[in-house]
């Protein structure tokens, strides 16, 4: 069988990608699989890296204000339909699958122009305009995978988010030791790990930082990744910054408690490995981050706070006695672990075999 992945742009659409791409190569070792992106995302180093073939189109980026680009953007979707479409015709795939963003919606295009079955993968509670289109685009033989319950499409079905195996399998307790070596951490100090993500990380560096005196006066030590773009020194021992990590398996292991953005890799890694977290949504954007955290928030596995009210203040009065209750912090982890599926990877894979035999 033959399979074509479409996604790319961030870590949001790849990681998934990546995910089911290897979930599809253990459970139909003769599958071929062939990913498609543009030549602007993170996707032109990850997926080689991974060991698979990448095929790029031109990007046809949706403008959510009115601009020149807006204007644009029929030529640019029939360019990108066109070159999709001969990427489809070159490869021969018996399935097309898409994960959102501008890469999928030309993809979804030019499979329907060809009477290919199409599976669509939604990451956030909220979908966005390319998986909107697709879902009608794929008809009543398409299938629909969502990260999250009641997202808004049709024919919707929770499978949850393919992440990592080495997320998804991860043993926090047994990695635990190796973990803080890793970092230089203390074995034995409550730890707090931030992450800001790929963009909206300013808000959380300069909140965490400013509330350091009262986190090292409870004696909590903090692994902050502040991201490539961004610049902080520690204040002091006990405060380690990385600006990237690769071992994402090793920093949520070292974690007692964990502070994110609310992206659904996020928020979806840190529950399946049951890591409470509090989940500062960004501010912009359709709202999606905050509706990605509800459900872990509402079962109990995590806090929630706006990025307005995410201060020095508010940390200092909250992060502290939290990330010192070890019995809290146990509670919060099982229930958000119980929340989430941890086998999202291999559900997708099956559907999408599923759906490329009954096409061929």
């Amino acid at each position: 069988m033959k399979v074509l992945l479409a996604g790319g742009g961030t870590a949001g659409h790849t990681s998934p990608l990546l995910a089911t791409a290897d979930a599809l190569r253990r459970l139909a070792p003769d599958a071929e699989i062939t990913c498609l992106g543009t030549a602007r995302g993170l996707e032109t180093r990850v997926v080689p890296e991974a060991g698979y073939p990448l095929e790029l189109i031109p990007p046809v980026p949706l403008p959510r204000r009115l601009t020149a680009e807006l204007f644009r953007v029929p030529a640019n979707l029939r360019g990108a339909v066109r070159a999709a479409g001969e990427v489809i015709d070159r490869i021969g795939p018996d399935v097309v699958v898409g994960y959102g963003g501008y890469v999928s919606l030309p993809a979804y295009l030019a499979a329907r122009r060809r009477r290919l079955p199409i599976v669509i993968h939604e990451q956030n509670a909220l979908p966005g305009l390319a998986n909107k289109v697709g879902a009608r685009v794929a008809g009543r033989r398409g299938r629909v995978a969502v990260s999250f319950p009641d997202t808004p499409l049709p024919r919707a079905e929770y499978v949850g988010l393919p992440i990592r195996r080495m997320i998804s399998t991860l043993d926090r307790a047994a990695l635990r030791d190796q973990a803080r070596a890793h970092f230089g951490l203390d074995p034995e100090r409550p730890t707090l790990v931030v992450t800001g993500g790929s963009q909206g990380a300013r808000r959380l560096n300069e909140s965490v930082l400013g509330a350091w005196p009262a986190l090292r006066d409870a004696g909590v030590q903090v692994l902050h990744v502040i991201g490539p773009k961004n610049d902080l020194d520690s204040p002091g021992e006990g405060y380690h910054v990385e600006h990237y990590v690769d071992r994402m398996d090793l920093a949520l292991a070292a974690a007692d408690l964990m502070v994110c953005r609310a992206g659904a890799s996020s928020v979806v890694e840190a529950a399946a490995v049951g890591v409470p977290a509090v989940f500062v949504p960004l501010p912009h954007g359709n709202g999606e981050q905050e509706l990605n955290a509800r459900p872990v928030v509402e079962a109990g596995g995590a806090l929630l706070v706006s990025d307005a009210a995410f201060t020095p203040e508010w940390i200092a009065a909250t992060v502290p006695a939290l990330a010192g209750d070890s019995a809290r912090l146990a509670a919060m982890g099982a229930m958000a672990s119980a929340l989430v599926p941890a086998d999202a990877d291999e559900k997708l894979a099956r559907i999408i075999l599923d759906a490329g035999r009954s096409g061929s």
